[in-house]
């Protein structure tokens, strides 16, 4: 089969979720308006992931993995899937499941006239303070970007490839995928997906990870926007 999308899938100690995930994604590959393979990117996990990922990667055909030697974090893991990706479109979901895989097919529907599609998350099944320090955090990515984007850590995201594989790499990337495009001069677009609550394992993220870490990472960004390197190739031979 030729695929046509990849579905990035970050894991770091999810052992508790990736017989859930291999179900819900081997469903949605077969509803998926594009052809769809599967990547795990597993981010030096502790736990027993990484036997349960290859596990699924001898049965399931369209599944397949990386393994880090030791844990780098979600943007890290994110830009390895963009480098070892090899289909025109790229999709992101985190493992937890708390956004849909049958809601890319949303995403994947104004992808044609767009160069990212994001989600956007309603009606959120997160705590109080979870929900209030992102809509701070945004808030203050906004201010900085002007990127127009309500909800940058909607883990449900589409990319053309040409596009994701021209990011560079810092940590707080995922933050900023949206303005990496702008930056670019691509088009991006956000949909509203549905969200829901966490049904097993921890949340790798707290208050600094939410809030202090994305005001620090805002500034990382201006000065890569100050030095950043866009060309397009008018001929070659």
């Amino acid at each position: 089969m030729t695929y046509e999308f990849t579905i990035i899938v970050p894991v770091y100690n999810e052992e508790a979720n990736l017989n859930r995930v291999e179900k819900e994604l081997s469903d949605y590959s077969k509803i998926a308006s594009k052809p769809t393979k599967i990547l795990f990117v597993n981010d030096g996990s502790k736990d027993r992931s990484q036997e349960i990922i290859e596990d699924i990667c001898s049965r399931q055909t369209n599944f397949h993995y990386i393994s880090f030697a030791e844990n780098r974090g979600l943007s890290a893991a994110i830009k390895a899937g963009f480098d070892h990706a090899d289909t025109p479109l790229l999709g992101y979901i985190d493992s937890d499941l708390q956004t849909a895989p049958e809601d890319f097919n949303l995403l994947l529907e104004h992808i044609g006239s767009n160069d990212l599609v994001t989600g956007v998350r309603s009606d959120r099944k997160d705590s109080f303070v979870k929900n209030m320090s992102s809509k701070i955090a945004n808030g203050i990515r906004r201010s900085f970007t002007h990127d127009g984007m309500d909800d940058t850590g909607c883990p449900l995201k589409v990319i053309k490839s040409e596009y994701a594989k021209r990011i560079p790499m810092f940590r707080g990337l995922h933050r900023f995928l949206p303005a990496m495009i702008l930056l670019q001069h691509g088009t991006i677009k956000q949909i509203p997906v549905r969200h829901f609550p966490r049904i097993a394992g921890t949340a790798n993220f707290g208050l600094w990870n939410r809030l202090l870490g994305p005001l620090m990472d805002c500034f990382a960004y201006l000065w890569m926007k100050k030095k950043y390197i866009n060309y397009t190739v008018a001929k070659k031979g």
